[in-house]
């Protein structure tokens, strides 16, 4: 692809793109899981990378991305959730940010109950979190992901790590759907691409919003 190869070279710092449709992508012969992978594959990357999402002030991350939902609670594990944390406090300072503030989602209801609806609360994410924070970083948590969205207009923070996707996506979506972007991290260079689908059923009815669009171009240019 021209595009990967001039990164490669040097020659440009980001890359925009719109929107993939992942099963196009696969009937093309490209069998990756989504575009992330894709890309990563064709920068010969095969780890430390991963998507995050921003809805103006808001960051978005998580620490499982693309499965099936009875998968997430076996992906998460310590290593997976300590590194999510570092990756979200790095990719803001990358940003511009001094000091990051991050806030952690607990995986199950009610971010537990102190043990009675499951153990990833105490046994998995908080100890991190702990971890995290002796180390220095601005991080707390776990809370409880239905009122983590309420919970930032008392607690401003800067970042929220989900543990997968719709737990992130749901509240982002609902707070700007056209004007959130998601960007691929760990790579040569930052890609940014609208935060939402193809849209197949309304193409050719002049309906489509390019407020994700342009947001994604500027942050492109930003990063």
């Amino acid at each position: 692809m021209y595009l990967i190869e001039l990164a490669k070279e040097n020659i440009i710092s980001s890359i925009m793109y719109a929107p993939l449709n992942k099963e196009a992508l696969h009937r093309g012969g490209h069998h990756f899981k989504d575009e992330l992978h894709f890309f990563a594959s064709l920068f010969g990357v095969t780890s430390g990378f991963s998507e995050i999402n921003k809805m103006e002030d808001l960051w978005v991350t998580r620490v499982t991305s693309h499965v099936s939902l009875k998968e997430v609670a076996d992906l998460i594990t310590k290593e997976k959730v300590a590194w999510t944390i570092r990756f979200a406090n790095e990719t803001l300072k990358k940003a511009g940010y001094l000091n990051p503030e991050i806030a952690v989602a607990a995986l199950n209801p009610h971010a537990g109950d102190g043990g009675m609806l499951g153990l990833e609360e105490i046994e998995v994410i908080q100890p991190e979190v702990r971890r995290a924070k002796e180390e220095g970083l601005n991080v707390r948590g776990a809370y409880p992901a239905d009122t983590l969205f309420v919970r930032r207009r008392k607690e401003p923070f800067d970042c929220l790590v989900a543990m997968y996707h719709d737990q992130a996506q749901t509240g982002m979506k609902l707070l700007g759907f056209n004007k959130g972007v998601t960007i691929s991290g760990g790579l040569p260079v930052p890609l940014t691409t609208p935060a939402h689908g193809t849209a197949f059923d309304i193409a050719g009815r002049g309906e489509a919003d390019e407020g994700a669009t342009l947001e994604a171009l500027k942050l492109a240019i930003q990063l």
